[in-house]
């Protein structure tokens, strides 16, 4: 499946290189047509939205039924099994619990002079949720609502909006309104791709905008945000999906297979990659990689992403692996190894870290409690994984007595009038009386 290669070998050079310099910007196809897409929205509010939901989602629906109504709320939950509204109810307290952790304080430092300085920690007023539609709403993408509500609310935001495209007859899964309803979001619309981003950006007459956009989709939802970018604060603009695998002796082959498809079944483009210190381990994980793809439903896309993108480096020692990985910045770091917490320390630069044998990475996806939205194409050197701090801003505190102004009114002078700003030094100067 997977030709492994010796890191030390050209081949593994130019592979260490292409990985180190992965990042790419968005697929620019669409970006004419996301930007007419904007620009209809913008100027024609209500009636460009309902007109493209028509073309592309739902032929027969009418702008009363855009928003969801609370008898579709209260229907979906009869729609969902006990099961499902159990593993949701984990999954959330889970969450909550991992975010609530992120809170951050408003603090005040008083000085003796009377001068005080500080900040306080405001959340947004309003928060937008773009929640693909997952293969026309047979496959719901709760986790996302989950993991972009979630932070909002313990941030404080007061306004949580979710988008999301219908399906042919004009309604959302059930499952995804249950999730929504069961984090507190009951603001819910039927729109999805770009014109979905820029009501939320702009605002409708029956869609208020927003101040934060956060979510994943497809590339006309992606170029999307870029484009509201500046005008709205957006999560990340995310590539595709990554995983990076360490092992060394003591590793299990299948499970390192098994990682390395489930990240691999998200998309064609998405990168898998093993780096291993014992060279019997990357043949025995191509054994299982061939042995569990037959069983996978999306098994085409599996195979083409590990046929393309796969990677299975030879390194020399786990020093020399762990050097790797932080240049590679990886979305997920996996370390199958005999002592991962030894190494813990080593790593600088990860979206999530993954510590031992019995974390595959769909624990991260799903149920621990971390974020799950995480930085891509070696963002995570800069980056961090969405949370609380998305949906909060802060503001500086300063308050001066007479005394601290007289004790700094030279010193601020002196900076204005050096940077030529005559007007910035009287302003201190009138009030001190120098």
């Amino acid at each position: 499946m997977i030709t492994p290669v010796h890191t030390s070998s050209p081949e593994g050079h130019r592979l260490l290189a292409q990985l180190g310099n992965r990042f790419q910007a968005n697929d620019t196809s669409c970006r004419d047509t996301v930007a007419q897409i904007l620009a209809d929205i913008r100027s024609r509010g209500d009636e460009a939205l309902i007109e493209y939901i028509r073309r592309f989602d739902a032929p027969d629906i009418t702008i009363d039924q855009l928003r969801v109504t609370e008898q579709e709320m209260e229907e979906a939950v009869k729609e969902v099994d006990d099961a499902l509204l159990d593993t949701l109810d984990r999954a959330i307290e889970r969450i909550r619990i991992f975010h609530e952790e992120e809170r951050e304080q408003s603090w005040i430092k008083t000085h003796a002079n009377g001068m005080i300085t500080g900040r306080v920690v405001n959340p947004v007023d309003s928060a937008g949720l773009y929640v693909p539609g997952g293969q026309g709403g047979l496959t719901p993408l709760v986790s996302s609502v989950l993991m972009n509500g979630i932070p909002a609310g313990i941030a404080g935001v007061k306004r949580r909006v979710m988008m999301t495209p219908p399906n042919r007859q004009g309604r959302v899964h059930p499952a995804l309104l249950v999730a929504a309803s069961r984090i507190g979001i009951n603001e819910i619309y039927k729109a999805g791709s770009a014109w979905a981003i820029g009501a939320l950006a702009y605002g409708t007459k029956s869609v208020a905008p927003v101040d934060v956009i956060v979510g994943p989709g497809n590339q006309y939802v992606a170029e999307a945000k870029q484009q509201v970018n500046g005008r709205v604060r957006i999560d990340m603009v995310a590539g595709p999906s990554e995983v990076l695998i360490i092992a060394d002796a003591t590793a299990n082959p299948a499970y390192i297979a098994a990682d390395m498809l489930a990240q691999a079944e998200h998309d064609p483009l998405a990168i898998s990659i093993l780096i291993t210190t014992k060279p019997t381990l990357a043949d025995q994980t191509n054994t299982h990689l061939i042995s569990q793809l037959k069983e996978l439903s999306r098994k085409d896309i599996a195979e083409k992403s590990l046929k393309e993108r796969g990677i299975i480096l030879i390194a020399d020692s786990l020093e020399e692996a762990m050097t790797m990985a932080n240049t590679i910045a990886p979305e997920h770091l996996e370390l199958m190894i005999l002592d991962p917490f030894e190494w813990l320390s080593q790593v600088r630069h990860a979206g999530a870290i993954f510590l031992g044998s019995y974390v595959p990475e769909s624990t991260g996806d799903y149920l621990a409690g971390p974020n799950h939205v995480l930085p891509t194409m070696g963002t995570a050197r800069f980056s961090s994984a969405l949370g609380v701090e998305t949906f909060i801003k802060k503001s500086s505190i300063i308050s001066y007595s007479r005394q601290a102004l007289l004790e700094d009114s030279e010193h601020i002078q002196r900076l204005a009038n050096l940077e030529g700003l005559t007007a910035h030094a009287r302003s201190a100067a009138i009030r001190s009386g120098k």
